[in-house]
């Protein structure tokens, strides 16, 4: 398996994702290779990995700065390669992958989303495995509509023509795997139209529903939480929104209300937001202590693509979550019965209005939503199915 950071510890979505991935694959007696990209954003010391998925795995990591620069994006400009994903290749970790594939035979060579792709040339020539390409996002869709709301127009065409070189990229390399996975149904009939040739399957986040027990006793009330990294610009800018267009009139609603956000890498703007109601907690050790001990989930995303993992842990606790259409794409839920589905201002403000006024409303929609992954998401359904 390839992927474009270490997926140690699992504590938010893509590492979530490929880490119960390595779990399942191990407990149907695989045995497992990984190679990760060890990037300076989110840098893990491999000497501190304590766990014994870790332990029961052969493991390589290349440490790589994959931050943008200026004179990178410049000089990327009057080339014709995405500069997306061209920052997450280098030749001295070809090398290393190189090395592994010549002392190694494998059956089955696993991509894991497409910052990873940059590799399959290397792949190709030193190894006879099947290939497979893992789609967490549909990542030129991502920046599309992150675009599509930046005002500044200077910013805005340079957003506009990494989506369109990112899109020809992600859409010339899928049909070169025998296998393509895409994260929900949504984004497999998206992959379709974009003129995918190849196997198309749906191999959706799988969780491990011992890790996610509720004690509603530690459940204060009324609180909304928002939970999510702050280094993922979709993230930043629909908390941005809510902050701002939002949560002024909610906060009035109850004088004992509480917002708390949590999450790595958090700008400084949100630590001195004007509000004694808000709490900015930053990164937090526990996520799942967390989420238990808060009531409603806020995910506000106006952008992005995939899967929110987030979502699936909130629904996993039995959280009552108030989301955008955006935010909940991919996920089987209904709204009114295990979701609320919010696009406006108006939409949220009556939603958070219904649920700290009637605390029944939010508790059984909390319950159907735990009924709902454990359905769909659940980690040990998904060991049979393979």
């Amino acid at each position: 398996m390839l992927t474009n950071r270490v997926p140690f510890p699992p504590n938010s979505g893509y590492p979530i994702v490929v880490y119960n991935t390595i779990k399942g694959l191990l407990q149907l007696g695989l045995e497992i290779t990984l190679f990760s990209i060890n990037t300076n954003k989110h840098r893990v010391d491999v000497d501190d990995i304590y766990d014994p998925v870790f332990e029961s795995i052969k493991f390589h990591s290349f440490s790589l700065d994959t931050e943008v620069n200026v004179w990178g994006a410049l000089f990327n400009i009057f080339s014709n390669q995405s500069y997306n994903v061209s920052r997450y290749f280098d030749d001295d970790a070809a090398k290393l992958l190189e090395d592994i594939l010549r002392e190694n035979e494998f059956d089955i060579i696993q991509f894991e989303g497409l910052f990873v792709v940059p590799y399959l040339d290397v792949v190709k020539e030193n190894s006879k495995a099947k290939v497979v390409y893992r789609a967490h996002n549909i990542e030129f869709d991502v920046w599309e509509r992150i675009a599509r709301t930046e005002k500044f127009t200077p910013r805005r065409k340079y957003l506009q023509f990494l989506a369109r070189r990112l899109k020809v990229y992600e859409t010339e390399q899928m049909n070169r795997f025998h296998q393509v996975f895409a994260i929900s149904e949504q984004d497999r009939q998206s992959i379709l139209r974009f003129g995918c040739e190849t196997a198309l399957e749906v191999f959706p986040v799988a969780l491990d529903f011992e890790k996610y027990v509720t004690d509603p006793a530690k459940t204060s009330f009324p609180t909304l939480f928002h939970l999510g990294a702050m280094d993922w610009r979709p993230n930043k800018e629909g908390l941005e929104w809510f902050l701002d267009e939002i949560w002024p009139d909610i906060e009035k609603l109850s004088s004992e209300l509480r917002f708390y956000i949590a999450g790595k890498n958090m700008p400084r703007e949100f630590f001195e937001y004007d509000s004694e109601n808000l709490v900015v907690e930053g990164e937090i050790f526990d996520a799942i202590e967390f989420i238990n001990s808060k009531a409603i989930m806020i995910v506000p995303l106006l952008s992005g693509s995939g899967m929110r993992v987030k979502i699936i842990e909130g629904m996993a606790m039995s959280k009552c979550i108030i989301a955008t259409s955006m935010a909940a794409e991919g996920i089987k839920c209904e709204h009114g019965k295990d979701i609320l589905i919010a696009n406006t201002a108006d939409e949220f403000y009556r939603s958070i209005l219904q649920c700290i006024t009637n605390p029944k409303k939010w508790r059984e929609i909390g319950e159907n939503a735990r009924k709902t992954v454990e359905r769909d998401h659940d980690f040990f359904l998904f060991l049979k199915g393979c």
